[in-house]
């Protein structure tokens, strides 16, 4: 069902969330359910001055629609999605008229309506440059669209909202002007009630009994699967026990481990349910995240709440914000598989240091929760023009 803008006062706002139609929403996908939760937490108790509606491509048939769960006016396209978001890119579909403000989570988003009458505000989310320190963790195809897209956004945009410092100044570099960037840290209290059966059930039938060490992300090669397995297993020996290396997460693209061939110590998983992730993140003995580069990095965020210490790449900005006066991480180098082994034989082998890891962790996810990301989100809206 296609609904129109909202009727009443109040900042009418767009919010284009094709992620959340696909099959795996990944991490924007996860940034833009947080945020539309934490909007429903602000309206329960005040008054935000804005009426949210998404806009996605058509929903799938015979199953139900997930943006329906939201409670919100759902703008859907005649396209499914990608037959929407190649038309986004040539910028033969563009918004529909009617609001004052077109925010994409993700810089494939459509740009702001033709035509005469008030031009709405147009705001994107830039989660991360990644594919331009790492060219080859990501394909050539991959590479050409992330470039043409992040040409469209600093040439169109009036705002673009980022995760964390580190980004802005990647932004700053390709061109974009420092007013027109707005730093909003995501949340890290969505985390479901933890299936801790379901969970044993799970990795006893992968013959997975005692501590382990977990890691949580796609397999892709931005996330250094192989470097992160090689420090397991120069760590092996020298950890308390078996500690096997559990990874948990969907398959993405290029050549990572896999579960026929994975090396001894190694389990994966796959992607697995909301409360059986929290039930894995609650029963690790140790979380270990290394990827080449992150623009924020929920993750380790998700193993702080859960109260596991942490091994984390230095170059993921969501455990060593700037201004803080320590990580709440055990940081490492992720092209250095000899010092993630360092970092784990550290943690493992000291109970002070791993609580000391697990203290500041909480300290570190306490103030980052939805409703506040929201919040940020709300004034920015609201202050638009």
């Amino acid at each position: 069902m296609t609904d129109g803008p909202p009727s009443g006062g109040g900042r009418r706002v767009l919010l284009a969330v094709e992620q959340l139609r696909r099959r795996v929403p990944g991490g924007i996908g996860r940034y833009a359910t947080g945020v539309l939760e934490g909007l429903a937490q602000l309206e329960a108790d005040t008054e935000t001055g804005v009426a949210v509606s998404l806009l996605a491509s058509r929903a799938r048939p015979g199953g139900p629609d997930p943006l329906a769960s939201f409670g919100r006016p759902v703008v859907a396209s005649r396209l499914g999605g990608p037959a929407l978001t190649r038309a986004w890119d040539h910028r033969l579909v563009t918004a529909p008229g009617g609001f004052d403000v077109v925010h994409s989570v993700s810089l494939g988003g459509p740009a702001r309506p033709r035509g005469g009458g008030r031009r709405p505000a147009s705001v994107v989310t830039v989660h991360d440059v990644a594919w331009r320190h790492h060219p080859e963790s990501t394909t050539r195809r991959g590479r050409r669209w992330h470039e043409a897209a992040l040409r469209r956004a600093l040439a169109g945009a009036d705002v673009l909202v980022v995760p964390s410092d580190p980004v802005a100044a990647d932004l700053a570099e390709a061109g974009a002007r420092s007013d027109r960037v707005v730093v909003i840290a995501e949340g890290a209290d969505h985390l479901a009630p933890p299936d801790a059966a379901g969970a044993a059930r799970l990795l006893a039938e992968r013959g997975v009994v005692g501590p382990y060490v977990l890691s949580v992300g796609t397999l892709e090669p931005r996330k250094n699967l192989p470097r992160l397995v090689e420090a397991h297993r120069l760590a092996r020996g020298r950890l308390p026990g078996p500690w096997p290396l559990v990874l948990v997460g969907p398959a993405g693209w290029g050549t990572s481990p896999d579960a026929r061939s994975a090396p001894p110590g190694v389990v994966l998983l796959g992607q697995v349910g909301d409360a059986v992730l929290a039930g894995l993140y609650a029963g690790a003995a140790l979380f270990a995240y290394v990827p080449l580069v992150e623009g924020f990095g929920l993750p380790p965020l998700e193993a702080m709440a859960a109260g596991v210490p942490t091994v984390v790449s230095r170059t993921v900005p969501s455990v060593a914000p700037s201004g803080t006066a320590a990580p709440a991480s055990r940081l490492v180098d992720p092209g250095d598989p000899d010092d993630v082994a360092a970092g784990l034989v550290e943690v493992a082998g000291d109970d002070g240091l791993a609580a000391s890891l697990v203290a500041a962790g909480s300290a570190r996810v306490r103030d980052l929760t939805w409703r506040r990301t929201a919040a940020h989100h709300v004034a920015l809206w609201r202050s638009l023009r």
